[in-house]
């Protein structure tokens, strides 16, 4: 069968497609696909292996032969996964292979903004390295300060781990459900959504993108958190309102923000948060590791096979599709 693939993939990858005696075309241009380019291309597959392409209804409609789709992600809000469970199709994603990166990265983006560390690498750049008040442009020690996590699950689990070990940071969180894995591992402590903003001194973001949550962080929200907070997000920019941010960092309500999402994305390089000296932003690359991309390829290739064999994908997003395939075979 065929595989189509959205990015450029390593031969071992490809390998272990072909392997299992299917073909692979892989998009080569370095551009994102135009949504006509995707729907010719996937018209001839039967299996995508997606790579930030946004997937919508009308695409699913226009790609009857599609068996299966594996999106190189954790994170599936790009993909219109109501209209695939309904045509029968499932989607697979990369849960747990890119914890540990992502909350490094978490971990990277709180040193750097407590450090202002951005700030002081472009000072080196415009040759500004040279005399400085004793007081000027100070950071903030993180030893001891308390942890906020909103959506404690395994990302958020490493960061906290790390910020522990290194910082002796006690850890609260707000979820839909209590982690009572992280309450009896890392001592974690459930507290409300209020209590999360009022606190916390690094409120970092780990949750999925979705309708409830969308926009949550807005100016409202950083004016209940502390003027000394950091705030961190790590899982998708539209978490988090980007004008109302600015203007929290701009007016001194927060202390501090690191990202490595941002809405949109890619974004603007006249964008004023770039600016600030309070700010330390990244182009999303929280799984970007050797390692990490290695393990999320490899799961996503065998997100297509399963799907092409008509058996359960190992990761799958709307494992209902299985149920409503059954009942039309019936």
């Amino acid at each position: 069968m065929k595989i189509f693939v959205t990015r450029l993939i390593p031969g071992m990858i490809q390998k272990i497609m072909t392997d299992a005696g299917h073909e692979i075309e892989i998009w080569q241009e370095e551009r994102a696909l135009e949504s006509g380019e995707l729907i010719a291309k996937c018209q001839q597959a039967e299996a995508l292996l997606c790579i930030s392409q946004p997937l919508n209804a009308d695409f699913f409609l226009q790609c009857p032969n599609l068996r299966v789709v594996a999106t190189n992600s954790v994170g599936y809000d790009h993909i219109d996964v109501a209209k695939a469970t309904e045509l029968g199709i499932p989607i697979g994603n990369t849960p747990g292979v890119l914890s540990k990166a992502t909350g490094d990265t978490a971990f990277l983006l709180m040193q750097m903004v407590a450090r202002k560390a951005l700030f002081w690498h472009k000072q080196i750049l415009d040759d500004n390295w040279g005399f400085a008040q004793p007081f000027e442009n100070l950071g903030i020690d993180l030893q001891g300060k308390t942890l906020g996590i909103f959506g404690l699950g395994r990302i958020g689990i490493e960061l906290a781990k790390s910020a522990q070990g290194a910082f002796d940071m006690p850890l609260i969180y707000h979820n839909r459900n209590k982690n009572e894995e992280a309450e009896k591992t890392l001592g974690a402590r459930y507290v409300g959504f209020e209590e999360l903003l009022e606190q916390s001194d690094v409120l970092s973001v780990h949750a999925n993108l979705n309708n409830e949550n969308k926009g949550i962080f807005d100016l409202n929200v950083f004016s209940k958190m502390k003027r000394e907070a950091i705030f961190i997000n790590t899982a998708r920019g539209a978490l988090h309102q980007e004008d109302d941010l600015l203007k929290a960092l701009q007016d001194g309500i927060i202390a501090g923000a690191g990202l490595d999402v941002t809405n949109p994305e890619p974004m603007k390089a006249d964008h004023p948060l770039l600016s600030l000296k309070n700010t330390a932003i990244l182009p999303h690359i929280g799984s970007a590791t050797a390692e990490t991309r290695k393990a999320m390829l490899s799961l996503s290739a065998y997100n297509i096979l399963a799907g092409l064999e008509g058996k359960p994908l190992p990761e799958c997003v709307n494992p209902e599709v299985y149920q409503k395939n059954q009942q039309h075979a019936v």
